[in-house]
């Protein structure tokens, strides 16, 4: 089986065509770098995003607070995510950078604050 993706992690935008063999990825062409062939392998095995989003926030001038996943989260993971982020609200002040949420539905990644308020 092939598959042609763009690769994301840089500014070139490599196309690169992925050969997977029983859902294992066996070839990766078209990338100029090794982060491409590493995307390439994780997009098509296990794929993961960074979630953003905000929370509430009592006791401060903004209502909301960004917030992101620590690291990527496996994408069937994100609806559970922002679910679990919906009831969540804290009262200031907060650091940038601050655990708001440690190990968000079972992926063992922290929700974190991105700004400090």
């Amino acid at each position: 089986m092939q598959r042609e993706l763009t690769c994301i992690n840089c500014p070139m935008g490599c196309q690169l065509s992925v050969t997977l063999e029983g859902g294992d990825v066996k070839n990766v062409e078209g990338a100029t770098c090794k982060k491409g062939i590493d995307y390439a392998k994780v997009e098509c095995t296990n794929p993961t995003r960074i979630v953003t989003s905000t929370i509430r926030l009592k006791g401060a001038p903004l209502c909301a607070l960004p917030v992101k996943t620590e690291a990527p989260i496996p994408k069937g993971k994100i609806a559970e995510c922002m679910q679990a982020l919906k009831g969540i609200e804290i009262s200031a002040p907060v650091s940038i950078g601050a655990i708001i949420i440690e190990n968000i539905c079972g992926t063992g990644i922290n929700i974190i604050a991105t700004r400090g308020i």
